[in-house]
C-alpha cells in the first residue's frame, strides 16, 4: 500500500516519467522483498536503520556496483521522506546511513612496452614534424608534464646545460622538471633543425611549419595518432602520457613525494591514485605467477 501510493504521487503529482516511476518502483519493491525474506513480520512502519544497512551489505556482496546501491537506498529515503510528511512514521530508518563509495576508475596509461616499441620504431619520420612530434611524445613520457605545460613552453624554459624544464603549471605555479640524456640529444635535434630552416618561432619552443606556435588541438591529434599505433585502447592523450610517466616511475619504485613535485600536485593525495595501478598490475601479476591464486 505505501510503495503504491507514493508511487501516485511521484507519477500524479511530481510529473514524473512513467520510466523514472518504475525504476522507484522496482527499487523499494527489491527492498520490501528483502526485509519480509529477514523477517515476515517486518513492515515499512517497524524496521529499523539495521535492516538498511544489511540490505546493503547484501547487495555489496552479491557486487552490486555502489551506482546501484545508492540509487535504491536513495529511493527508500524519498519514500520515508513521504511518509514523515504524512505522519505515518516518526523517525526515518534510513537517516544518516551513507551510501558506499564510488570506486574513481584507474588513470589509463601505455605499457612500457608499447612505449618503447613506439620511441625506438620507425614511426616518426626524419624530417622537422617527424623530428618534433617524436620529441613530444618523448617529452610527454620523460617528463609527465601536462598538455598546456607543453604547449607554453618557451626556448627559454629549457636548460640543456642542466637537462631541466621550467614548467609553468596551474595556477601559473611554476617548477622544475629534470630530463634524461635521450631526451636532451632529440631536444638537440630538434632545435638545431628549427634553427636551419630559419623558422621565426617568437620563442615558442613548439611550432608548425610556419614558426607559429602549436595549439592544444593538434598536439591532441598528433599524440592520438602516434599512440593508435602501438595500443587498442580508447584513451590515447597527452594526460595518458603523463599517467603513463607516472606509472613508470612507480613502478621503478619513485619516492611518492618526489613524484608529486615532479608532476606539480598540490598534495600526495593526489598522487597517491597511481599506487592503486601499480597494486592492480601486482595483483594481476600474482594471479598469473602464483599456482594457487
Amino acid at each position: 500500500m505505501w510503495i503504491e501510493t507514493f508511487l501516485d504521487y511521484l507519477k500524479y503529482e511530481r510529473n514524473y516519467s512513467a520510466r523514472t516511476v518504475g525504476e522507484y518502483g522496482d527499487d523499494l519493491n527489491a527492498f520490501e522483498a528483502y526485509f519480509k525474506k529477514v523477517d515476515a513480520t517486518l513492515s515499512w512502519e517497524n524496521i529499523d536503520g539495521d535492516i538498511v544497512r544489511d540490505w546493503m551489505v547484501s547487495m555489496m556482496e552479491a557486487g552490486r556496483a555502489a551506482t546501484t546501491v545508492n540509487r535504491r537506498l536513495s529511493a527508500v529515503r524519498a519514500l520515508y521522506r513521504y511518509a514523515l510528511k504524512r505522519e505515518w512514521v516518526k523517525a526515518d530508518p534510513a537517516r544518516g546511513i551513507r551510501g558506499p563509495k564510488k570506486k574513481k576508475p584507474l588513470p589509463a596509461f601505455v605499457k612500457e612496452n608499447e612505449m618503447d616499441r613506439l620511441l625506438d620504431g620507425d614511426f616518426f619520420g626524419s624530417d622537422f614534424a617527424g623530428k618534433r612530434d617524436r620529441l613530444i611524445v618523448g617529452m610527454f613520457y620523460a617528463t609527465g608534464i601536462r598538455l598546456s605545460e607543453l604547449t607554453g613552453l618557451d626556448n627559454r624554459d629549457v636548460d640543456l646545460q642542466g637537462r631541466a624544464i621550467k614548467v609553468t603549471g596551474k595556477r601559473n605555479k611554476q617548477r622544475v622538471v629534470p630530463f634524461g640524456d635521450e631526451l636532451e640529444t632529440q631536444i638537440r635535434e630538434y632545435l638545431d633543425l628549427k634553427s636551419s630552416l630559419g623558422l621565426a618561432d617568437g620563442g615558442a619552443m613548439f611550432v608548425d611549419q610556419k614558426g607559429q606556435r602549436l595549439k592544444n588541438v593538434k598536439v591532441r591529434a598528433l599524440v592520438r595518432h602516434y599512440l593508435g599505433m602501438v595500443t587498442t585502447q580508447r584513451k590515447r592523450s597527452p594526460h595518458v602520457l603523463r599517467h603513463t610517466f607516472a606509472t613508470s616511475m612507480l613502478n621503478h619504485h619513485a619516492d611518492l613525494e618526489a613524484l608529486k613535485e615532479l608532476m606539480g600536485h598540490e598534495s600526495v593525495s593526489t598522487t597517491e591514485v597511481y599506487t592503486h595501478t601499480t597494486f592492480e598490475e601486482l595483483k594481476e601479476m600474482y594471479n598469473l605467477a602464483h599456482p594457487r591464486a
